[in-house]
């Protein structure tokens, strides 16, 4: 009886324990311990880490032209109205002050503000406008994500928004002077008085634009802009009061209308017109570090 059991105790052991690891086949692959398996990654070494090459930081003209490109691209299809509607505008402005002004400083004045008010309607209404919602709507962090400098993206854009207006400025000066009765010999200025103006409004309506907390109110600021371009911009500075000329003085166009108006007078003073210039271009520049920095503030919220 006891052997009985005991054979029945080892067939019973024998059924229960496991079987043992078949040796794999000389077309089988040894299968990995358990251990093995269930380790961890060891992580790379920091040597190997930093011996990976990275991509190439994007320089500052390449990607000045890339935003550039983009923007042009994406503005293509509404061109046609935007021209319509800034050139329209200045053109009845004119014909409305024809009636009242008759020829000297008002006439150079209202010919070359209502010429820049073209640069003012487009590079800072409706970059402001842009720029709102451009923040309100996330499109920001598209931008944030691409390795280009934070300047590139707004000299692109405000670059993009300007080329726009270089027709319609040209048809103002030329009716303009056309309907004065001015000479047309101080037209090539505008080649230096366009990029200029555009430069200062364009960074001007970016910041407003960026520093908005509302599209609404980016879209208020650049309205309430372009109304101070129009308003200011067409009345010569010496017939107005004391306060309103601080506010024009402050006003970026300001001065590339007046180095334009200059160039309509008998004998121009050339170096009063470089000075007008150069302020223009400086204040383009304080505009569009404004407009980088609040690109940048704008990002990063």
């Amino acid at each position: 009886m006891r052997t009985t059991a005991a054979t029945a105790d080892s067939r019973h052991t024998d059924e229960t324990a496991p079987a043992p690891a078949r040796p794999a086949g000389p077309d089988e692959a040894a299968p990995p311990p358990a251990e093995a398996a269930a380790r961890p990654p060891r992580p790379a070494h920091p040597a190997a880490l930093s011996s990976v090459p990275l991509a190439p930081r994007a320089r500052w003209w390449p990607a000045l032209g890339a935003v550039y490109r983009a923007q042009l691209s994406r503005a293509r299809v509404a061109r046609i109205p935007l021209l319509f509607v800034a050139t329209f505008q200045s053109l009845g402005i004119m014909i409305l002050l024809r009636g009242v002004v008759d020829g000297g400083a008002e006439a150079r004045a209202v010919v070359a503000g209502s010429s820049v008010l073209v640069v003012a309607f487009v590079a800072l209404n409706l970059l402001a406008q842009y720029f709102g919602q451009l923040r309100a709507g996330g499109g920001l962090d598209h931008y944030a994500t691409l390795p280009v400098p934070a300047a590139s993206v707004v000299l692109g854009a405000a670059a993009a928004y300007a080329s726009f207006t270089v027709p319609g400025v040209a048809v103002t000066a030329v009716v303009g002077s056309l309907l004065f009765q001015l000479p047309l010999s101080g037209l090539w200025v505008l080649v230096a008085v366009v990029p200029l103006a555009g430069a200062a409004l364009a960074g001007l309506g970016a910041a407003l634009g960026l520093l908005a907390p509302r599209p609404e109110l980016a879209t208020l600021g650049g309205q309430l802009g372009m109304s101070a371009a129009l308003l200011l911009g067409v009345l010569p500075g010496s017939g107005l009061p004391t306060v309103v000329g601080w506010a024009r003085d402050l006003l970026p166009s300001t001065y590339g209308v007046e180095a334009f108006a200059h160039t309509f007078e008998a004998h121009p003073d050339w170096g009063r017109v470089l000075v007008d210039l150069g302020v223009c271009a400086a204040v383009g520049v304080l505009s569009l570090a404004v407009a980088t920095r609040a690109y940048r503030w704008a990002a990063t919220r």
